[in-house]
């Protein structure tokens, strides 16, 4: 079977557990090159405290090991302030790592998010897989993320309508282990970003799909050659 190149897109570290995690465990299971991009970070200077600098850094240290995901790539922009940067500077740092990793699969954050971050990276991913330019694209999807796809509202926004299902029975628990070393994101039901919550839209997700598990994405892209 032939491997695939994957860029998995993570407005913030953990959007991308919440999302894809269990999908991003099959991947690495048949031997898929997984690669991780974080587009924003903690910092001084957006607010963030040494300690609060330090936890984060040592979450994505220790996740990223256990997804062991080729590489980690970090742009370190600042949090809830993406929608106040110039554009063409998040994207060409976006881009420059697709240009470097030649995925044929991204997934990526849904556009009408609650959260202001995910619309700006998914704007950016747009201008950065023109055919034309990234011909190694092939694939585009969009995961949800619980706290934020849930509590979107935008009046125009149709709401989040997954059109491609994968089944993650197998990795459901593993899934849930990783996401419980972001001390700093999950908590107790029914906070969103709790087991029990993660747990139970999986489990919708895979009586959607017919099986016990999955995770739930809408297709942007596909090319078939």
């Amino acid at each position: 079977m032939k491997t695939k190149k994957v860029l998995v897109i993570a407005p913030h570290a953990d959007d991308e557990s919440l999302g894809c995690g269990g999908t991003i465990l099959k991947h690495i299971d048949i031997g898929d090159e997984v690669h991780w991009l974080i587009v924003t970070g903690m910092s001084l200077d957006s607010g963030f405290s040494e300690e609060q600098i330090n936890i984060r850094k040592d979450e994505i240290a220790k996740v990223g090991l256990l997804y062991k995901f080729k590489q980690v790539h970090e742009l370190f922009l600042p949090p809830a302030s993406l929608d106040c940067l110039p554009k063409k500077n998040i994207i060409s740092a976006i881009s420059s790592v697709i240009q470097s990793v030649e995925p044929e699969l991204i997934y990526t954050a849904y556009r009408n998010d609650a959260h202001s971050d995910h619309e700006v990276v998914f704007d950016a991913i747009t201008a950065s897989s023109k055919t034309f330019r990234y011909p190694s694209i092939k694939r585009i999807l969009a995961y949800e993320t619980l706290s934020e796809t849930d509590f979107g509202l935008k009046p125009e926004d149709g709401g989040f309508k997954p059109n491609v299902f994968v089944d993650i029975s197998d990795f459901l628990e593993q899934k849930l282990n990783i996401l419980d070393h972001f001390e700093s994101e999950m908590s107790h039901f029914p906070f969103p970003r709790s087991r029990k919550a993660i747990s139970s839209l999986s489990f919708v997700r895979g009586v959607q799909a017919g099986c016990e598990s999955a995770e739930a994405f809408m297709l942007l892209k596909e090319i078939i050659r």
